[in-house]
C-alpha cells in the first residue's frame, strides 16, 4: 500500500503533481524453504510446466500455460484450496496481444493464499474452471463481458453487466473513459428510439458529477424531495418503519420464525 499523501482536492482537478508516481516494485521471495514448497512441488510431480513460481505478500503466485488453467486449478484445490475468491484479466492486448488472467485462491484449513497466472492470446479460448469451483460461473462470465476473454466449456457463457447487444467491452484500455456515440445514445434509442434523441438528449457520462441540490434529475436526494422542490435540509424526517408494523428485527432464529400470508 502506497504512503498517503494530500492531494488537496485533486480530483477536482484534470492534473496534480503526482499523477504519475508509480509505486515500487514489491520484493519477491523464492518458494524454497517457504511453506509453499510443498504445493509447488506437488504442481510439478503431477507434471504442470511452471513458468515462474515466488512468494508475494505472503502469499504463492504460480505462473502457468493457459493450457494447464484447468489442471493446475484441481490440483490445488486437492492440495487444500479450496475457496476461489477472485477470477479477472487484465488488458495488455497493446503491448503482449493478449491478457494476464489470474486465479486467487484461499485455503481456510491451511490459512493460506495463492495465486495462479496464466497469459492468454487475444481470441484464444482459455477452459472454465467452473467445474471445480462454483464461483467461477459467474465470474467468469462477468471477464468475459468486461474484458472480452473466451471461456470454453462454460455452462452459459453471455454477459453478465452490459446488455447482450454491447459493443466492446468497457475494461479494455481501449475503451472510452466517457463512452462512445454507442453508449451515449444506448437508453435513448432503446427505450425512446433514435428519433428522439434530439428531444432527449444524449446520456450523461460523468458518473463523478452529482449534484445534491437538483431535485428535478435526482428524486431521492435529501429524502425523497418531491420533484422540482425545493431539498428538504432535515434529514431526519424520513422514515422506513409503518406506524404500528412489525418492529425491525436485529437478530432472528430460524426455528422460532413464521412465514405470514397476509398482512395481520
Amino acid at each position: 500500500m502506497r504512503t498517503y499523501k494530500d492531494k488537496n482536492n485533486a480530483q477536482k482537478k484534470q492534473y496534480y503533481d503526482n499523477r504519475f508516481y508509480v509505486s515500487p516494485m514489491i520484493e519477491r521471495e523464492d518458494t524454497n524453504g517457504t511453506i509453499f514448497e510443498e504445493e509447488v512441488k506437488f504442481l510439478r510431480r503431477n507434471d504442470i510446466e511452471i513458468l515462474d513460481g515466488y512468494v508475494e505478500l505472503e502469499q504463492l503466485v504460480v505462473i502457468v500455460n493457459s493450457e494447464q488453467n484447468l489442471k493446475t486449478l484441481e490440483l490445488l484445490k486437492n492440495f487444500g484450496y479450496e475457496q476461489l475468491s477472485e477470477v479477472a484479466a487484465i488488458d495488455f492486448l497493446a503491448v503482449s496481444g493478449g491478457y494476464e488472467v489470474f486465479y486467487q485462491l484461499l485455503s481456510v484449513s491451511q490459512n493460506k493464499r495463492a495465486r495462479v497466472k496464466c497469459f492468454v492470446k487475444q481470441g484464444k479460448m482459455l477452459k472454465s474452471v467452473s467445474e471445480i469451483y462454483k464461483s467461477a460461473n459467474w465470474a467468469e462470465r462477468e471477464m468475459y463481458d468486461m474484458s472480452g476473454v473466451f471461456i470454453s466449456g462454460h455452462p452459459n457463457l453471455k454477459r453478465l453487466i452490459m446488455p447482450d447487444d454491447w459493443h466492446s467491452h468497457p475494461l479494455l484500455k481501449s475503451y472510452p473513459l466517457q463512452g462512445d456515440e454507442f453508449a451515449a445514445w444506448y437508453e435513448v434509442d432503446k427505450i425512446f428510439g433514435r428519433e428522439r434523441r434530439d428531444e432527449i438528449g444524449a446520456e450523461n457520462r460523468d458518473p463523478a458529477f452529482i449534484d445534491e441540490k437538483d431535485t428535478f434529475n435526482f428524486s431521492r436526494i435529501f429524502h425523497e424531495t418531491a420533484n422540482g422542490d425545493s431539498p428538504n435540509e432535515n434529514k431526519i424526517l424520513q422514515e422506513y418503519q409503518e406506524d404500528g408494523g412489525v418492529k425491525f428485527v436485529k437478530k432472528i432464529k430460524r426455528n422460532q420464525s413464521e412465514i405470514l400470508k397476509e398482512r395481520p
